[in-house]
Formats: C-alpha cells, structure tokens, sequence
C-alpha cells in the first residue's frame, strides 16, 4: 500500500533500489543532495546535478523537464552519507515561471524498480520559492526511511546549498542554473 505522505511525514523503505519520479508541470531543474548525520554536505562531489548526474548510489536527470526520474541503490551509499535530499529548482535565465507558486503543485512518488509505488508526496504551499527540498531519504539505526520535506527557498538553490553547509553553494548555484 502507498503512504502519501505529508510535510514532516515519514515512511520505512524495504527496498534499497528505487526510483524517484517527479511531475512537476513544467520544466524543472531536479538534483540531490548527500548529507552526513546532521544533513551537511561536505563539499561539490556530495551534489548530483544535471552537470555531474551521478555519484555513488545516485543518478539524476541530464537536463531541465517536466518529469524527472532518479535512481537511487541506498546499498550503494557510502557508510558517511546518512541522508539523501531531492532538489527541485526552477531554471534560471529562461522564459518560464520564476517561482513555484506560478506552477502546479509538484508530485514526487518513490517507487520500486517495478513501478510499485512506496510513498508519494504532493509539495504544497510554495509561493515565492524557486528551489525546494522535496523529500529525504534518511538513515538511522541501520534502516532507511523517507521523510516529507517540502522546504521552499526563495533565494533558489544557492540558499538551498547554503543551509545545508556547501561552502561553495553560490558558485554551484550558479554552474548549474548556467
């Protein structure tokens, strides 16, 4: 049975490999993020982007669109990541709507490799923000779950890299809106 989720919700996955499928309406930018146990990340190499679509346990989409599709082998996470974040950013620089309140409400579901839907999430509540976290998935006492985040930033994905501690955060913001 699917959990749908919602905000601060979370759900155990009984799966290491899964999918992460987002609709969002309209062309978006989707990356992720690998945090340590307070969800820092530790420098470029720990963001998966259009630019740099894969990392250990990680694949994300190539380019900006409408629906995205992540693969994720929580297997394959290496033993300091404790957190996995889904990004969603509007792309900058091109004519399209410049905040997520402009859009339909963005759908993010994880998925089995079969297509069997574990838990979904409709991100609610975004006005003015540009970049969203949209979910985690998380590590504790040896089990991973998936948390509901829906974390809006209106100052777009270099605000989003700087909360979580990325030193470069301006300057990856800008590689990949570039």
């Amino acid at each position: 049975m699917t959990a749908e989720l919602v905000r601060g919700q979370n759900h155990p996955l009984s799966q290491a490999r899964l999918e992460i499928r987002v609709s969002a309406g309209t062309p978006i930018v989707a990356a992720a993020t690998l945090g340590d146990e307070q969800g820092r990340i530790h420098g470029v190499e720990w963001v998966a982007h259009p630019g740099a679509p894969t990392l250990p346990g990680l694949e994300v989409s190539r380019q900006a669109a409408a629906d995205h599709r992540l693969a994720v082998d929580l297997d394959a996470m290496p033993e300091a990541v404790h957190r996995v974040s889904v990004l969603l950013a509007l792309p900058t620089g091109v004519a399209g709507p410049t905040r997520f309140g402009a859009v339909a409400t963005p759908f993010v579901a994880v998925t089995g490799l079969d297509g069997t839907e574990v838990a979904s999430y409709s991100i609610t509540g975004l006005e003015a923000e540009s970049a969203v976290v949209a979910l985690e998935l998380y590590r504790r006492q040896g089990a991973w779950k998936v948390r509901a985040i829906g974390q809006g930033y209106a100052g777009g994905l270099a605000d989003l890299f700087t909360d979580q501690g990325l030193p470069e955060a301006r300057q990856l913001a800008g590689g990949i809106n570039d």
